[in-house]
């Protein structure tokens, strides 16, 4: 196009030129604000994007003008500019305009080791960079006869002599530059990092700081706060007589300190301008800010500002810490955490600062890191746990029966599974660092060993790290951080608090995990799993006498054994809420999971009933399913068996007779599993008001309950109207109804999910990030036919959707009231819900009354946080 062929479409760098990131790149955006800020930068020019790319097609800009700028002397660098700093680029070049009288004159005034250091490093740069020459043939340190053996090997090379002319040399190192970042190699390195295909460079000439020469000189950088943990401590380094970032001479301490020498000691005008030019980026550019600056014979020169690298920790801290000093608002501290970073501040991380021996990596299912000792059973793991010793479970996929296994180690590693599988799932309910899909690695159950892709074998008892959040698995102990749930951390999230406008509530299935929840202030649980309660060893066999019972009235002298027991969980669990909602959803999974399989836990098993062993795998095989995720489970076994749900009515309801006499305002949630039909609500809705009714007279009290639908079934969504005439509110289990949506098994799909990933079948794993398309229309069709048949119907996600910030934002869109999630994950929800709030606020919250778990308004200040 023809403003590509501007050839003059540079501006100079100056308080009142029009410098735009979009159009010079963030580097020149950022050059002109120090300008602006009266601080001693070099003169500079901005090349436009446009002028970049009419330079890599071949065009010849105006270098006369361009030098003219810097005057006959002219010793300039080139600095890449991408519109985002996170693209990359080509590599600074230095010292443009070298050439011999130029090296003459310095070595006059600067010395001749400063003059061939500088003419030396522009030698090599020009050779391999511009002149594409082996870089082999110029690597040599600054010394006697270096400089002089770089331009032989030049003229060797290339038949020419080093080009003197310095606006030639200017020409040929832009070019080169523009060139480099066209290259295939470069685009498919920058859209590794998420830039665009058309993603734009500018470039910035800068009068060169030398850092080289008599008196106190050399380059550094410079920042006020820790990269890692965001505490305010001025760090950087200060090498005297070197150039650059990748300088290597004499090193300085910025502060003084006892280790030895330090720029503050040296030359404490310059430290003291230095900071206070720190300090003035800070509180003008609003941000933590990394100084590069050098020093010529005591003179500060400022050469650039970039954004403080930093951790997840040190992102939460920073934000907070400006906006208190009124910096930013606390709008703009909160968008300027990325929701998911918060994981990493909830659990044990691996130092980024520390060496890592990488064994394996598979999906990062559950955030953190532990470190332990390799054991194969769960039995192994309460054995290791009741010695005091850490340990990581490693199974080839967990089940149902691992769940004691689990609470035992420190974190869990599996061989199968996806991110919404019973291991992945079950870890960040219990905050436990999980990795799983590990398929490159071989579990060896016979030998007790695991045998890996390098040819490595780890037996049971090798200790290993495993790193939950990038997916990794570490040989031996790794460098640790603590959790960093600090004063900021829950200032930050108050702050959400009162900008989001829908409610965040937690799966909680213990009264451990309860405690978690509110220790994360979620706003009550949203998916009380009850059968976890049953795994505990003591109500384990009694479990197993209920199911091996042969009638009715056997099964119901079980559970009459289950009840106290069930009554006690949840009374804990009210106790715990302190009158917040509490959902409970009524027995689900089939009853097989329950029952072992394997010959020592039958042989147990046939002791603990009294029977043969020969009936009991005869019954053990007859309740296993060929496809049970759709077979006797959820609201099927409890139409079937209704003695079960009846069981666990009357517990709910006498544990909340006991939590009101203690003085909590309790209205439980009861939530029917898996249901496909309106009759399966009507005959479980009149059996446990027939419960509710005979409670309320045997206690002498009355209470209050709400009934809903977990809906799981496409049918459930699509029939939504005629199932909520019986309910007060619908919660959609996004897990399942993925699974039946896509016929997929979620604890399979991950053995071939990166493939269809990868090739575009899905844009996402829709078990990691809801499918809005597909699922999200049933729950849109759904929750649109619920609240049209009944007012007032609560909507909610109960899925580990509720978790994800692209989900929660669908969520909100589509006027849910609230999301539950694993309270490990309900900081990132709230975090999330507030973004979102901020960047498209709607007029009036979705919440729909009593127990809905949607905002009503602002917190007051002490509330807040202050």
């Amino acid at each position: 196009m023809q403003h590509h062929r501007d050839l003059t479409d540079w501006t100079a760098i100056a308080p009142a030129a029009t410098v735009e990131a979009a159009r010079h790149g963030w580097r020149a955006k950022c050059l002109q604000r120090l300008v602006r800020l009266d601080l001693p930068v070099p003169t500079a020019i901005a090349l436009s994007c446009d002028l970049v790319r009419a330079i890599a097609g071949g065009a010849a800009p105006d270098m006369g003008r361009i030098a003219a700028v810097f005057g006959d002397d002219m010793l300039v660098s080139v600095r890449p500019s991408p519109a985002n700093p996170d693209w990359g680029g080509p590599g600074s070049v230095l010292n443009v305009g070298m050439n011999d009288a130029r090296h003459a004159e310095l070595t006059a005034t600067l010395g001749a080791d400063a003059a061939d250091a500088m003419y030396l490093r522009f030698v090599q740069s020009f050779a391999t960079h511009v002149a594409r020459l082996d870089p082999d043939m110029f690597d040599r340190a600054p010394g006697p006869g270096a400089l002089a053996a770089a331009l032989s090997a030049y003229h060797a090379e290339t038949d020419e002599d080093f080009p003197q002319d310095p606006a030639r040399q200017l020409a040929d190192v832009l070019r080169s530059m523009a060139r480099a970042w066209e290259g295939p190699t470069a685009r498919l390195l920058r859209q590794a990092k998420g830039a665009p295909a058309d993603a734009a460079l500018g470039l910035i000439v800068q009068t060169m700081a030398k850092a080289l020469g008599p008196g106190l000189s050399g380059s550094g950088t410079m920042q006020c706060v820790d990269s890692v943990t965001g505490t305010p401590r001025i760090t950087g380094r200060f090498r005297g007589q070197m150039q650059g970032r990748g300088a290597a001479g004499d090193a300085l301490y910025l502060t003084r300190d006892a280790r030895g020498p330090s720029l503050e000691d040296a030359a404490p005008a310059v430290f003291a301008e230095l900071h206070a030019a720190a300090r003035s980026c800070r509180a003008r550019l609003r941000e933590e800010m990394q100084i590069e600056f050098v020093v010529e014979d005591g003179q500060l020169r400022i050469i650039d500002a970039q954004k403080v690298a930093r951790s997840s920790r040190a992102a939460v801290r920073i934000a907070v810490g400006l906006a208190q000093d009124g910096i930013i608002t606390r709008q703009e501290a909160l968008l300027r955490v990325e929701p998911r970073a918060l994981s990493e501040l909830l659990h044990y991380q691996v130092d980024p600062r520390s060496p890592r021996d990488r064994l394996t990596r598979a999906i990062a299912a559950s955030p953190g890191a532990a470190t332990g000792r390799i054991v194969l059973t769960s039995a192994a793991a309460q054995a290791a746990a009741a010695r005091g010793e850490a340990c990581i479970l490693v199974r080839r996929e967990t089940a149902p029966e691992d769940i004691r296994g689990m609470h035992a180690a420190v974190a869990v590693l599996t061989e199968r599974g996806g991110m919404t599988s019973h291991a992945a799932v079950i870890a960040r309910g219990l905050g436990l660092p999980c990795i799983v899909g590990a398929s490159d690695l071989r579990l060896d159950a016979r030998d007790r060993v695991m045998r890996l892709p390098d040819g490595r074998i780890l037996r049971e008892g090798d200790e290993v790290t495993v790193d939950g959040t990038s997916g990794e698995v570490l040989a031996g102990a790794a460098e640790m951080l603590e959790p960093a749930l600090d004063e900021t951390f829950h200032m930050l999230l108050h702050w959400a608090d009162n900008e989001r406008d829908i409610g965040v509530r937690a799966n909680a299935d213990t009264p451990e995990d309860a405690r978690t929840a509110r220790m994360f202030e979620a706003e009550g649980i949203g998916l009380c799993r009850t059968e976890h309660m049953f795994f505990d060893e003591d109500r384990l066999t009694v479990m197993r006498e209920m199911i091996f019972a042969d009638t009715a009235a056997d099964r119901q002298m079980a559970l009459e054994r289950l009840l106290p027991m069930q009554r006690s969980d949840f009374i804990a669990l009210f106790d715990i809420m302190a009158g917040q909602p509490v959902c409970i959803r009524l027995f689900d999974p089939p009853l097989h999971e329950f029952l072992p399989h394997d010959r020592e836990g039958l042989r147990s098993l046939a002791e603990a009933v009294d029977r043969p062993l020969s009936e009991v795998t005869r019954r053990v095989d007859a309740l296993t399913e060929f496809n049970p995720m759709l077979g006797m489970r959820g609201v099927r076994l409890g139409i079937a068996m209704p003695e079960i749900y009846e069981m666990q009515a009357r517990a709910i309801f006498e544990a909340t007779v006991e939590a009101q006499r203690r003085g909590a305002r309790v209205v439980p949630e009861i939530m029917i599993p898996l249901v496909s039909a309106a009759r399966e609500v009507e005959i479980v809705k009149t059996r446990i008001d027939a419960v509710a009714a005979a409670v309320r007279v045997a206690m002498g009290a009355g209470f209050d309950y709400r009934l809903g639908v977990m809906v799981e079934t496409p049918r459930a969504a699509l029939r939504a109207g005629e199932v909520a005439a019986n309910a007060d509110f619908l919660s959609f289990g996004t897990n399942d109804l993925t699974q039946m949506t896509y016929g997929l098994s979620r604890d399979d799909a991950g053995r071939f999910m990166s493939a269809y990933v990868n090739q575009g079948v899905y844009r996402e794993d829709p078990f990691h990030v809801l499918d809005t398309d597909g699922v999200g229309e049933l729950v849109l069709l759904g929750a649109r036919r619920g609240r049209a048949a009944k007012d007032g119907l609560t909507i909610s996600i109960c899925g580990e959707h509720g978790g994800n910030p692209e989900s929660i934002a669908f969520c909100r869109a589509a006027g849910v009231d609230y999301v539950s999630c694993s309270p490990f994950r309900v900081p990132v929800a709230r975090l999330a819900a507030a973004h979102f709030a901020i960047l498209a606020p709607r007029a009036e919250p979705a919440g729909t009354g009593a127990g809905s778990g949607s905002r009503s308004g602002p917190k007051s200040g002490a509330e807040s946080g202050g």
